[in-house]
């Protein structure tokens, strides 16, 4: 599975009902499991963005439809990386010419 950083920022809506975030995130946490992703970690942020997942999913794919989901439900924009290991980085590395 590919390693992916998801970051997020609170819309004005995610903002006013910010208690209500934490069922949010586990709700996201479902729906990622139901399409085949794993929410590895999630932290809470200090600066430019608010939260951010640690996430698995089997392919670039899997993991547009979770942000687009996310986003389409209002409370959060996202941007996504996909993530690399150390031993990814050093396979990598290791191929350049």
């Amino acid at each position: 599975m590919a390693t992916y950083l998801m970051l997020f920022r609170f819309t004005g809506r995610g903002t006013e009902n910010i208690k209500d975030s934490p069922a949010r995130v586990e709700a996201a946490k479902e729906a990622f499991r139901a399409i085949g992703a794993h929410v590895k970690e999630f932290y809470l942020l200090m600066g430019t963005y608010d939260t951010a997942f640690v996430v698995e999913a089997p392919d670039d794919e899997t993991i547009m439809k979770a942000s687009l989901n996310l986003g389409s439900q209002g409370s959060v924009r996202t941007e996504t990386f996909r993530a690399f290991t150390e031993d990814e980085y050093k396979k990598i590395i290791a191929d350049l010419i």
